[in-house]
């Protein structure tokens, strides 16, 4: 069996393409050149990472090539990215990149090459009976939250070597095996450009000018903030008010309530009850839904929604759903765009994903408006 796997430098890929090659599979490591442009003050990591993952491969025996998406990466998932900023969205670039790049063109190159297999170091898992997306056993580690939008296509040629691992198992073994990279340090900023804040990230990127930040209630000016778009709906950190870090006169905490980004205003209030802050239900957009045994508990027709955006209704049906990455599972109702929840929520930011789970299987999920 042929495998192409993704190796980005790291030891989670790294470890996984040990595992495919001590498993028998014949296997090709890949690194995929999404991103190499260096920001001021920050040099894009991306040939380090290429020579780490070049070094694992080497050190495997295995054949190894780059493959160069720079261009696509721009388009679908950088330009999505600041095109979603500028509507006051806050967007997931590692849900678009899985989807367009990884488990699109990654995928599709691989099989006209011949694979009956890719494969990554993501933590999570497909069941064996069908092609069905299901959460990782190292439940801090799991990142289904990313990839519920891959398509049941590449899924069923896709394997998750480490899905069954825990994090500290992965890098033991890696160790033991000899891999240089085995407590390499993980990424921890911009999905693409490493260590680069994503505020710093879209200075380069978006024309942003400070303005003003406003009690809600009495239009009084308060302080100023560097642009509209880095602020969120309930954020409290990082507001500068009259000489303060989101603190004024009494103490008590300014949450953002809104935002006007034509007149470039942060609208803030200090009631936590806010209307703005607190919401029952959610409203999503491309919606995505899985087929596999999910079928059955999501749809009350034969109608398909494979794969696909939701086009037929679905019945108001519990399940649990994922607000954020590492966020708590929360029980919740589903009619097909609108999320009921049975107790008021912290409103997340619009442009994240929400994404449903029937137990451990991955529903698929949507955008929140």
């Amino acid at each position: 069996m042929k495998v192409f796997v993704g190796m980005s430098g790291g030891v989670d890929s790294s470890v996984s393409a040990a595992l495919l090659v001590e498993q028998g599979y014949d296997v090709t490591g890949v690194y995929m050149k999404n991103w190499s442009k260096d920001l001021p003050g920050m040099k894009c990591p991306w040939a380090e990472d290429l020579a780490d993952a070049k070094r694992v491969a080497v050190k495997l025996g295995i054949p190894f090539e780059v493959w160069d998406f720079e261009e696509a990466y721009r388009e679908k998932v950088v330009e999505y990215m600041l095109t979603e900023f500028k509507k006051g969205n806050t967007p997931n670039p590692d849900v678009m990149c899985n989807q367009e790049i990884k488990f699109k063109l990654f995928y599709e190159k691989a099989m006209e090459r011949g694979a009956d297999f890719i494969a990554t170091g993501h933590y999570a898992r497909v069941s064996l009976d069908e092609p069905c997306l299901m959460r990782a056993v190292d439940e801090n580690k799991d990142q289904t939250y990313f990839l519920y939008r891959i398509s049941d296509e590449a899924l069923a040629h896709t394997i998750f070597p480490i899905g069954e691992m825990l994090k500290p198992d992965v890098k033991k073994l890696a160790e033991e095996k000899g891999l240089h990279n085995a407590y390499k340090k993980e990424s921890m900023g911009v999905c693409f450009v490493g260590e680069v804040g994503m505020k710093d990230f879209l200075k380069e990127y978006i024309d942003v000018k400070p303005g003003e930040i406003r009690e809600v209630e009495t239009e009084k000016i308060l302080g100023y903030h560097e642009g509209a778009i880095f602020y969120t709906i309930g954020q409290r950190h990082g507001l500068y008010i009259s000489g303060n870090k989101g603190e004024i006169n009494d103490g008590m905490p300014y949450y953002v309530v809104k935002k006007d980004l034509p007149k470039n205003i942060v609208y803030v209030s200090k009631n936590l009850n806010h209307e703005a802050i607190w919401t029952k239900e959610l409203k999503l957009k491309d919606v995505f839904l899985r087929t596999g045994p999910t079928v059955a508990f999501l749809q009350s027709s034969s109608s398909s929604m494979s794969g696909t955006q939701v086009t037929s209704p679905v019945h108001e049906t519990e399940m649990l759903v994922r607000l954020r990455h590492r966020a708590p599972l929360i029980p919740v109702k589903f009619d097909g765009e609108t999320l009921y929840f049975e107790h008021e929520i912290k409103r997340p930011a619009s442009g994240q994903s929400a994404v449903l789970y029937d137990g451990e299987v991955c529903l698929g999920g949507g955008i929140i408006a």
